[in-house]
């Protein structure tokens, strides 16, 4: 099982689409996923067609991590043609979000609250890949999902902003490994939202390659005017119609291809 979450610090860099795309992209390559909806405005909840039922959310999992039976409270996405009931019991499913769980959302959370959603997860070795959606915050639930993280996968788009604030992330990962998380490693900056014929994103993205190197994944996710209809309907990216869909659905493919070969080599190089 590998659990990567998906992080920025800044908002507005399309951090839940990627999350959602990349989850689009292992449903079409049969990788059971589980998506963690972390952030209390639980976008990602509700682009993966997920409404609240009889389920704990993840929040209040998060209250009582020891009695949370997780797989008993997860929710197959609204992608699935035909899920089968709770339980895991599909290739991709929900810890659904919530509000609630802006009460962790501090930047004062000690080492044992930081161990809450590690052990929340406990039960998920069905999984092959879990996704942590993060808030655009280093608060308290960004570090929360660090600890339980194998690899943070950075979001950013090629802008002045962004692109600092990608650095300081990095800075704080690396801190964040010396005093909490020492099996915590980068897998990657997804370039978002580009617009190729932009001579800014263009400096930026070569700005982007000198800072970070093979940091840097390929390939670039570029703005989809049509982005916000996808998600606001609650459909795939891999199951929506269009040329347009089609192209973001097989760049989300390879996205996810190198995603998961670039954690690969790591753990290789930790064996030797």
């Amino acid at each position: 099982m590998q659990v990567v979450s998906i992080s920025s610090l800044k908002g507005g860099v399309g951090k839940t689409s990627v999350t959602t795309g990349l989850a689009s992209a292992a449903l079409a390559a049969g990788i059971p996923t589980l998506v963690v909806d972390l952030d209390p405005h639980a976008d990602a909840t509700t682009a993966l067609g997920v409404q609240a039922g009889d389920q704990l959310d993840i929040g209040r999992m998060l209250k009582n991590p020891r009695k949370a039976r997780l797989l008993d409270n997860v929710v197959s996405s609204g992608w699935v043609d035909h899920p089968r009931g709770n339980g895991g019991g599909t290739a991709l499913d929900v810890a659904v979000g919530s509000a609630y769980t802006g009460i962790y959302d501090r930047p004062d959370l000690g080492r044992r609250d930081l161990r809450r959603l590690t052990a929340v997860l406990a039960p998920a070795e069905k999984y092959e890949l879990v996704l942590v959606d993060c808030p655009p915050s280093l608060n308290g639930l960004t570090r929360m999902a660090w600890s339980a993280s194998d690899r943070v996968v950075l979001v950013a788009e090629p802008g002045l902003f962004s692109v600092a604030g990608t650095e300081r992330t990095m800075r704080a990962i690396q801190l964040f490994r010396q005093e909490f998380a020492p099996q915590l490693a980068p897998a990657g900056i997804v370039a978002n939202r580009v617009r190729p014929a932009s001579s800014e994103h263009t400096f930026r993205l070569a700005e982007m390659e000198s800072m970070f190197g093979e940091l840097l994944l390929a390939p670039h996710i570029p703005e989809q005017a049509n982005w916000q209809q996808i998600q606001g309907a609650a459909h795939a990216v891999h199951h929506w119609p269009g040329d347009s869909a089609k192209n973001t659905a097989k760049l989300f493919d390879s996205l996810l291809e190198n995603m998961l070969s670039s954690n690969n080599g790591t753990r290789e190089r930790r064996k030797r």
